[in-house]
């Protein structure tokens, strides 16, 4: 990929605002949103949600406390997320998630997480090659967690961000950041009880995460945040017999980033919102009241998500999911749908999203893979 790269970064980057004449479009950008990209295809299938969901390899992402629920010793998930597909065939997000149950009540794991941008072919202006540019970010996580009592579980978390978007061209004032970042989380598990005809589970999960200081990605200009984000959600198994469960579930989330402001193009002076040039900690509260058009724009800053998924004697799984994302903060908006097929130790996860917005959605059309190895004593849930 050549030029195509060059758009590719710029998007991520956040520095091209396609939306400028819609007064109520005010989408939040953020450095390394890398970070908020759902990795692994079993979540993919259930709209991306994953902080209230039954444990497995990936829960790192999504909410680190389910771990020390998790039934198996030792879990290794690969996961494989094409970027773009219909556009290039190079840009790509790959993680590997590795946890280990010490006992019945804790756990820790620990996760690589990587984006490549691809190959950008560099000229100078006479068209003589100057080499290549393979621009990517990465992240590598940390994690412990441990029950609070049968059915509470917390976990702190550690991250590591590389994001090394700048290109050698003249004039280039994109930098390389490194950064840490802090996750906290609590889990929920209810125990089974009978309702009749069937038996149920309920779950609940919170996480926040990404935690950090801000960066300069632009040597110069205002630092950025770091995608801080806010996962909330809950769901219900139906346990039909020893055989057939089916889980619905729902959740939000929020970023905890300040909202911009609305500035006089003339004089750059703050007419409707706050000023978003503060730090880290006080943009995390500031993004609950910020929004210029009050109330009604912090609600818009919520994305929903709904999911179900049917497991059948633990070896075959199918999942559905939608997720919702307000038009003026961006306008993701799409269906999924999912599988999973278990053999003896080993799982294979696929998901297939449709895109049911006018903009255009990176993972539309595109198959996504996971694969998980469970390893060692199985730990029944109490």
């Amino acid at each position: 990929m050549k030029k195509l790269s060059v758009v590719v970064l710029v998007l991520l980057l956040g520095l091209s605002k396609a939306y400028a004449q819609d007064d109520e479009v005010n989408p939040i950008t953020t450095a390394a949103p890398f970070l908020l990209i759902a990795p692994d295809a079993r979540a993919g299938g259930l709209a991306d949600m994953g902080v209230a969901t039954s444990p497995d390899a990936s829960s790192l992402h999504y909410n680190p406390a389910k771990y020390a629920f998790s039934e198996s010793q030792w879990q290794i998930g690969l996961n494989y997320t094409p970027w773009l597909r219909n556009l290039t065939n190079d840009v790509s997000l790959t993680s590997l998630f590795v946890s280990n149950k010490i006992n019945e009540r804790s756990a820790w794991a620990t996760s690589l997480t990587y984006f490549s941008l691809g190959s950008i072919e560099l000229t100078d202006g006479s068209g003589i090659s100057l080499g290549t540019e393979n621009p990517n970010e990465f992240a590598i996580d940390g994690t412990y967690s441990l029950k609070l009592s049968e059915v509470i579980s917390m976990a702190v978390g550690l991250r590591y961000i590389h994001s090394n978007l700048a290109v050698r061209v003249d004039n280039s004032e994109i930098q390389t950041v490194n950064t840490f970042a802090v996750d906290v989380a609590m889990y929920y598990q209810s125990l089974e009880k009978n309702y009749g005809d069937f038996n149920g589970r309920w779950r609940a999960g919170v996480n926040i995460s990404n935690m950090g200081p801000k960066v300069e990605l632009v040597v110069g200009g205002q630092e950025s945040f770091i995608p801080t984000n806010f996962k909330i959600g809950g769901g219900f198994d139906f346990i039909l017999d020893n055989s057939n469960t089916i889980t619905a579930g729902l959740e939000l989330n929020k970023l905890l980033v300040p909202t911009p402001p609305i500035r006089d193009n003339a004089t750059g002076e703050i007419i409707a919102g706050m000023d978003d040039n503060v730090g880290f900690l006080q943009g995390m509260f500031q993004s609950w009241y910020d929004a210029p058009r009050g109330f009604e724009e912090e609600m818009e800053e919520f994305i929903w998500q709904l999911s179900g998924e049917y497991l059948y004697n633990d070896v075959f799984a199918l999942r559905a999911g939608y997720f919702h994302e307000s038009p003026n903060k961006g306008n993701r908006q799409y269906f999924t749908l999912g599988a999973g097929f278990k053999f003896r130790s080993t799982s294979l996860d696929i998901s297939y999203l449709i895109n049911s917005s006018d903009v255009n959605n990176p993972l539309e059309s595109t198959l996504r893979f996971s694969l998980t190895i469970n390893l060692g004593d199985s730990y029944a849930y109490f």
